[in-house]
C-alpha cells in the first residue's frame, strides 16, 4: 500500500513510542518522513532532524525550512504526575510548554507550507486526560485539552485552503510516558480515583497495545482515505472510557 507517496511528512516526538511507530508507517506506505526529536533517531528509511518543539527559534529554523509539507503529525509530549498542590511552577510549564506551547509553535511554523499543498494535514496528540478524569496529571490534562480546542481552530480558520487537522487521542498505549508514569505517581496514590481505565479490548502482555495500534489509525486519516475527516477527536482506547 502506498498512500503516501509523493507526500513529505515531519513527525515530531519520532525517536520513540507512538512518534517512532507512526514514522515507520507512513515510510512504509511511501512518505518521505523527516523524524524529528530532541533524542537521537534510530530508524532506517527516513531523515532525522534535531528539534526542541519548545524552542521557538529552533523551530522556525527546522520546521520552517520545509517546504514542501504535506503532513504534519505531532506526536512530541511529556507528562508529569503529582499532587496538584504539589505540582511547583517549574514542572507546570514545562508540561504546558512542551505539550501545547510546543504543538503551537509546530503547528505555526508548517502552516504556510501545508496551506500550500491544497491538501496539507495536521495530526495533533491530545489524550484520554482531556475528557476524562486523570488524577495527579492535572498539567498534563490542562496541556491535552488545550491541543483539543487549539486543533479545532486550525481545522476552521485553514479549512479554505484545504487544510484538514484532527486529534488523536490514545489511551492505554504502550510508550515510553506510560512506561514510566508509574514511577511518577504519588507514593499515597488512591487507585480507586482512577475509575474505568482497562480497555474493553484484550490488550497485550503489558497490559496495553502496542504504538503501532495509534501509528495505523493516523495513516488511515492522514491519507486520501480520511479525505472528510477534519475538525475532531478520535479516542483510541481500546473501549476503556466508552
Amino acid at each position: 500500500m502506498n498512500r503516501f507517496e509523493g507526500r513529505r511528512v515531519l513527525v515530531t516526538g519520532a525517536a520513540s513510542g507512538i512518534g517512532r511507530a507512526t514514522a515507520a508507517r507512513l515510510r512504509d506506505e511511501g512518505a518521505e518522513v523527516i523524524a524529528a526529536d530532541v533524542s537521537t533517531i534510530d530508524l532506517d528509511g527516513v531523515t532525522p532532524a534535531q528539534l526542541d518543539v519548545a524552542n521557538e527559534a529552533n523551530v522556525d529554523e527546522v520546521v520552517g525550512a520545509l517546504d514542501p509539507l504535506d503532513i504534519l503529525v505531532n506526536a512530541a509530549g511529556i507528562l508529569r504526575a503529582a499532587h496538584t498542590h504539589e505540582t511547583s511552577l517549574d514542572v507546570w510549564n514545562q508540561v504546558i510548554g512542551i505539550n501545547l506551547t510546543g504543538t503551537f509553535l509546530v503547528c505555526r511554523a508548517a502552516l504556510p507550507a501545508l496551506c500550500r499543498s491544497g491538501r496539507g494535514v495536521i495530526c495533533n496528540f491530545s489524550s484520554t486526560s482531556a475528557r476524562f478524569a486523570h488524577p495527579y496529571m492535572a498539567a498534563y490534562a490542562a496541556s491535552k485539552g488545550g491541543i483539543d480546542a487549539f486543533t479545532h481552530t486550525l481545522a476552521s480558520e485553514y479549512s479554505k485552503s484545504g487544510l484538514r487537522a484532527f486529534n488523536v487521542q490514545p489511551g492505554g498505549i504502550e510508550s515510553g510516558i506510560t512506561a514510566t508514569t508509574g514511577g511518577m505517581l504519588p507514593s499515597d496514590t488512591d487507585w480507586t480515583l482512577f475509575g474505568k481505565t482497562s480497555p474493553l479490548l484484550p490488550p497485550n502482555e503489558s497490559g496495553f497495545a502496542g504504538p503501532e495500534a495509534i501509528a495505523g489509525v493516523i495513516a488511515a486519516l492522514a491519507s486520501d482515505d480520511g479525505k472528510w475527516v477534519t475538525g475532531t477527536d478520535i479516542r483510541i482506547d481500546g473501549g476503556a472510557h466508552g
